[in-house]
């Protein structure tokens, strides 16, 4: 598995991974959007010329917040997400983040405890924040 920066073309695939992990899913704009911006971080974990996963990070000043990460079903539990997160946590340490916020859905009980492990914390809930009325769970790391 190789782990790099997002190239343009990965944005398709990126799209479709999104869709299958996510039930309000970022749609293909928003997601090229994101590439074009300046101040956001990416991830991509690449198994060939397959996209397994991904994530990116939108930096403002010394903080930052995590926008989304995910794995391909058929990848998960292999240290994947992990491995990204740690990534996109250096290269926001170097660009001078302080900082990292997320949000996660409050059933999600695998990423919170990924997000625990790498030393995240809760620091509040954000009430309905999904579409489907589920809550949030906002974890901040400082460095």
């Amino acid at each position: 598995m190789e782990l790099r920066k997002w190239v343009y073309e990965d944005i398709y695939a990126i799209a479709a991974l999104e869709k299958q992990c996510f039930a309000d899913a970022w749609t293909f704009r928003m997601l090229a959007d994101s590439f074009f911006s300046e101040n956001t971080i990416t991830v991509a974990a690449a198994e060939g010329d397959a996209i397994v996963g991904y994530g990116f990070l939108v930096v403002a000043g010394e903080e930052a917040d995590l926008a989304n990460i995910a794995v391909a079903a058929a990848h998960r539990r292999k240290g994947i997400a992990e491995a990204m997160l740690e990534s996109l946590e250096s290269k926001a340490k170097n660009a001078g983040v302080r900082q990292l916020f997320l949000e996660v859905r409050v059933s999600n009980a695998a990423a919170m405890s990924l997000y625990l492990k790498r030393g995240f914390v809760g620091c509040s809930v954000r009430p309905r924040y999904y579409g489907d009325g589920e809550d949030a769970l906002v974890m901040v790391k400082k460095y």
